[in-house]
């Protein structure tokens, strides 16, 4: 049973205190999230993005204004804002982290701001508030939803050249299939320098310690050089392999629990698909439209609300097989490049060829990881020459050190 909501002192019925406090409490959350909405629409770049945080702002902003009303209503001085100008936005782990950190951060606020409302309508035991309570848990768990859709990039294509809207519905719809129907190569090249990178920079360092240590007897930097090749390259294969098994049996868990969420609630799915979509810069009936032709085809609707929801589509799925052989070929043909000199020469001459190609081999990895970035080549190269050259200096040394320890 709910507890009284007001108390009589000397013949005069004033409101409980308890329920003061938390209707400050709400009113002073509600205006910080229309301040952290407002100010992360400012700085927000992507016109669907901003328009939709300003709405969002603004529904905050009449949540507060409902709050401050039932005060008044109560007899209680007017709230006063204590909180930063920018909300939570202005916040140090929002400012260093970009938008969609911040928007993950405030979409989980949301849900326990719903939780506290949820707790508040049993406890409060004010009949009005617990209609306004009643009225704006729909608004957040809307607000929620909105979140996790707002995390998703944007696809630039579904628009115009000025960014405006979908030429129609069906083109829209269309684009939305194509573009997840194709898989980025920047994907499996991205993979390969990646192994490449780490075979390198691993046996390198080997070579050049064991160099240090035996003044470049061939013999043993062979010995380890081979070693560590095979024990890199195997590592990384395995290790990919793992990864991205991990990575589809997470995905169909999600899907389970999407699809289950579907069984239950279908019209929820629609709702949040359609919402996807206007968020994109589709017109409210079209977007409608296009998640009720989705909705036809159960399995397809699932996997398009789970791509736009939850970030998840089997297209960017690496298959474990594949992922295995990339990494560990790559990793092995990176390992295998300092050991080459090794077999033609001997003493300091192999060290220092095996040091020339390994530092030319650092440029090539690092201009080539401009095919999957925006940075210059020449920059990127000379970085990781940079980086080689101080690892096989430092493992040089310290097997210099090492070699003289055990002599």
């Amino acid at each position: 049973m709910a507890e009284t909501t007001t108390e009589t002192v000397a013949g005069v019925t004033v409101p409980d205190p308890r329920l003061l406090h938390a209707l400050y409490a709400n009113w002073e959350e509600e205006t910080e999230g229309a301040a952290t909405y407002r100010t992360l629409a400012e700085r927000e770049p992507d016109t669907a993005r901003k328009r939709t945080l300003f709405q969002m702002a603004e529904s905050e902003t009449q949540h507060a204004q409902r709050w401050a009303r039932r005060l008044e209503e109560l007899g209680a001085p007017a709230p006063i804002y204590k909180g930063l100008p920018g909300g939570q936005a202005d916040s140090f782990a929002n400012r260093i982290g970009g938008m969609d950190a911040a928007l993950r951060r405030i979409e989980l606020e949301e849900r326990q701001h719903v939780a506290r409302y949820g707790r508040q309508m049993k406890e409060l035991g004010d009949e009005p508030s617990v209609q306004i309570l009643q009225d704006l848990i729909e608004d957040e768990r809307e607000h929620s939803k909105t979140l996790k859709l707002l995390t998703r990039p944007v696809e630039e294509h579904h628009f115009h050249q000025d960014g405006a809207r979908p030429r129609d519905p069906q083109t829209a719809l269309d684009a939305l299939r194509e573009k997840r129907g194709r898989r980025s190569p920047a994907s499996w090249i991205g993979d390969a320098i990646y192994g490449v990178n780490d075979g390198l920079g691993a046996i390198f360092g080997i070579v050049s310690g064991v160099s240090g240590a035996t003044l470049g007897n061939s013999k043993f930097v062979l010995l380890a050089g081979l070693s560590g090749m095979i024990a890199s390259a195997l590592s990384m294969g395995s290790g990919a392999y793992l990864a991205a098994k991990s990575e589809r049996e997470i995905y169909e868990a999600e899907l389970h629990r999407k699809r289950e969420d579907l069984k239950a609630n279908p019209e929820e799915g629609l709702e949040e698909l359609t919402l996807a979509y206007q968020i994109k810069g589709v017109p409210e009936a079209d977007a409608r439209r296009m998640a009720e032709h989705l909705s036809k085809d159960p399995e397809q609707f699932l996997r398009v609300l789970a791509a736009e929801e939850l970030n998840l589509t089997e297209e960017a799925l690496s298959n474990p097989l594949v992922s295995a052989i990339s990494g560990t070929v790559s990793t092995a043909v990176g390992a295998f490049i300092p050991i080459i000199p090794f077999f033609f020469m001997h003493g300091y001459p192999a060290v220092i060829a095996a040091a020339i190609v390994s530092l030319v081999a650092h440029f090539a990895v690092g201009a080539a990881k401009t095919l999957i970035t925006v940075r210059s080549w020449w920059s990127s190269g000379l970085e990781m020459t940079v980086v080689g050259a101080i690892e096989g200096i430092v493992t040089y040394a310290i097997g210099v050190g090492l070699g003289h320890l055990g002599a």
